[in-house]
């Protein structure tokens, strides 16, 4: 990998590409096309990881991140300066959307901030994200972290499956987000904080869980590639 500096530019860059492709196809769908906006995500990432694994490691997501920390797979100052820029580039997208989106289009999506389905349980909510974060993370600790995996033959291409499945699943339900930052930088442009908490606590929940267990289970004693 690049110096941690350089790396925080990819860092940055990826994270840009997924809220400004992603948050961008639901201002641009209105939020009406789940479809589209699954592959916006999905292909956003798997893009971005094929192209700056080699750089940075591709994560682009603080629950990632700390998952990567928290198994020791990534050192506390890297992990620290990937958040920053990840978040970084997370509000910079959602400014450039707001900058140049029509307003009405923009403001009736909140700049395609994640949202709870109106009645749903909040506590349901956070589990939803937990959940579809798991399986997001499980993906990236089998292919990019365990070097018995396939990360040479498909790239990002299984964690840019993983996002599209997740969201035509429940994407209608929380936004199936699974990252803090692709919910903090349309919330933070927008100023829309309801129910902050369920994309905060459910994908970093999900995303510890997924990657301890699989290092407790496939990575122990054995010698992972650090992405």
């Amino acid at each position: 990998m690049e110096s941690t500096g350089k790396a925080a530019v990819a860092e940055f860059i990826g994270t840009f590409a997924l809220i400004f492709f992603g948050a961008g196809t639901i201002i641009a769908t209105g939020n009406g096309n789940l479809l589209a906006i699954a592959l916006a995500h999905g292909l956003a990432i798997a893009i971005m990881v094929s192209l700056m694994a080699h750089i940075s490691g591709g994560v682009f997501n603080p629950a990632i991140q700390i998952a990567l920390w928290v198994t020791g797979k990534m050192p506390t100052r890297r992990s620290a300066v990937y958040i920053v820029a990840e978040l970084a580039g997370a509000v910079a997208a959602a400014a450039l959307l707001k900058y140049f989106s029509p307003g009405p289009a923009f403001d009736s999506v909140n700049g395609g901030t994640p949202a709870v389905m109106p009645g749903y349980a909040i506590g349901k909510a956070v589990l939803v994200e937990a959940v579809a974060s798991f399986f997001l993370i499980w993906a990236v600790f089998a292919t990019a972290i365990d070097d018995r995996g396939a990360w040479n033959k498909i790239g990002g291409f299984a964690i840019g499956l993983v996002i599209t499945i997740d969201i035509l699943a429940v994407g209608a339900i929380t936004g199936a987000a699974m990252n803090p930052a692709r919910w903090f930088g349309p919330a933070l442009i927008t100023g829309t904080w309801t129910n902050w908490w369920v994309w905060i606590v459910g994908p970093i929940a999900g995303g510890i869980i997924a990657g301890v267990a699989y290092w407790y289970l496939y990575l122990q004693g054995k010698e992972p590639a650090t992405p």
